[in-house]
């Protein structure tokens, strides 16, 4: 007879599903979270307090905009679903097809910032003004006090939630100039305005703070008989700043236990002060 091997004299005692259960499941507290490119580096912030306060756990965090971590969420391949703006009613009717129930969390608010090269002489425009640019009206900078040079339109790509809501709030739902340049990330955005002097570009508030001087911030008036508005934690949080939004995490109501500790993080004291130090406005 061959000699049993230790693994099968353990099967025999009963030994073995005794091992297998013992300890915590890595697969369990697993948590994947993909989407806004807006709010992938305050996640993967939160998510890396998140895990050295939860030794076990693992939490995985991807950019690729808002569209793409819906579409995740919905077809079972993320967890959570980071996003610069609401859910669409075509992305809820998906998701009550698949049987799954969306839930909405609001965990921050952020200021869409206008950035143009530090050498523009610009320093204000209006809504107006920032929507005939982009819808391509206007043709050149001198038209709204800058240089006599054609405007350098960057826009991030249409399945960025940001896209989506600056279209809605600064364009009237209008379409963007053919000529604006769809970049794939808001990184891409920095970097074109810092090296261009015709460009200008939209932000959120947090990258800002790491752009620091390669980039210069527009103040923004709701019309032109209104005062010009920096965008800062307090503006943006009493809405005084025409171009402020919340950011939201999505998830399914019958997740696994991990995602929703997950969020309660998130939404945790410890877990807004991250918020405030990415250089977003903490929600509560």
């Amino acid at each position: 007879m061959k000699k049993m091997t230790s693994l099968a004299l353990l099967l025999m005692l009963g030994v073995a599903p005794f091992l297998t259960s013992c300890g915590p499941s890595k697969e369990a507290a697993y948590v994947n979270i993909k989407g806004s490119d807006t709010i992938v580096h305050v996640a993967s912030s939160i998510a890396e307090s998140y895990m050295d306060d939860n030794p076990d756990s693992s939490v995985s965090v991807t950019g690729g905009g808002t569209g793409t971590g819906i579409a995740a969420l919905l077809n079972g391949t993320a967890d959570i679903a980071n996003a610069s703006r609401r859910i669409k009613s075509k992305e809820t009717n998906l998701a009550t097809k698949k049987g799954i129930e969306i839930k909405e969390t609001a965990v921050a608010r952020d200021g869409i910032v206008i950035i143009v090269n530090p050498k523009n002489p610009v320093d204000e425009l209006t809504m107006d003004q920032l929507s005939n640019i982009y819808r391509g009206k206007v043709k050149s900078w001198k038209e709204v006090g800058g240089h006599d040079s054609s405007f350098n339109l960057l826009s991030r790509e249409s399945s960025s939630g940001t896209y989506s809501f600056i279209q809605k709030t600064v364009l009237g739902k209008k379409d963007f100039a053919k000529t604006a340049k769809l970049m794939p990330a808001t990184s891409s955005i920095i970097t074109e305005v810092a090296s261009s002097k015709d460009a200008i570009g939209y932000v959120g508030l947090g990258y800002v703070h790491e752009a620091k001087n390669k980039v210069k911030v527009v103040k923004v008036k709701a019309d032109k008989n209104a005062k010009s508005v920096l965008p800062t934690d307090e503006t943006v949080k009493s809405g005084e700043y025409p171009i402020s939004r919340p950011l939201y995490m999505y998830y399914d109501t019958n997740a696994h236990a991990a995602a929703k500790d997950f969020l309660k993080y998130v939404l945790s004291e410890k877990g807004q002060e991250v918020v405030k130090r990415e250089g977003f406005v903490k929600i509560n």
